[in-house]
């Protein structure tokens, strides 16, 4: 699952967004700038809070391992760096920086985006223009 955390993205109000891949569409979840708070919640990692757009990547491992038990936790894992990479090869194609970021608060995270219990953030990856 794809969240985005946006500050100031041209044609997008402040907010967090959940990302429907089904038909490419966004859901605005919450208004407002919460990039201080998701940078509070990525243990005090203040630079977020400068970034226009985070990308939080969240999974619910039970789709994974209803089909390949626990070996679905490693496959969960697998498809989340791949998607971080492709994320941070669009970013770059972009003219543009990121850095990942797997230090966070897992529970804020969690509220912040109003996960579902079974959800569980994974990447978080902080999207801008390099200084």
């Amino acid at each position: 699952e794809l969240y985005l955390v946006v500050k100031k993205v041209e044609e997008l109000e402040a907010g967090v967004y959940h990302y429907h891949p089904a038909n490419h569409t966004l859901d605005l979840m919450l208004r407002g700038n919460y990039q201080m708070t998701l940078a509070k919640a990525c243990l005090g990692q203040m630079f977020i809070a400068d970034a226009p757009v985070s990308v939080v990547i969240a999974a619910e491992y039970e789709r994974t391992t209803a089909k390949y038990g626990k070996r679905g936790l490693r496959y969960v894992h697998i498809e989340v760096g791949h998607v971080g990479e492709n994320i941070c090869l669009q970013v770059v194609a972009l003219g543009l920086g990121t850095v990942t970021i797997g230090a966070f608060r897992d529970d804020e995270v969690s509220r912040l985006l109003s996960l579902p219990g079974n959800y569980k953030p994974l990447y978080v990856l902080p999207v801008g223009w390099v200084k």
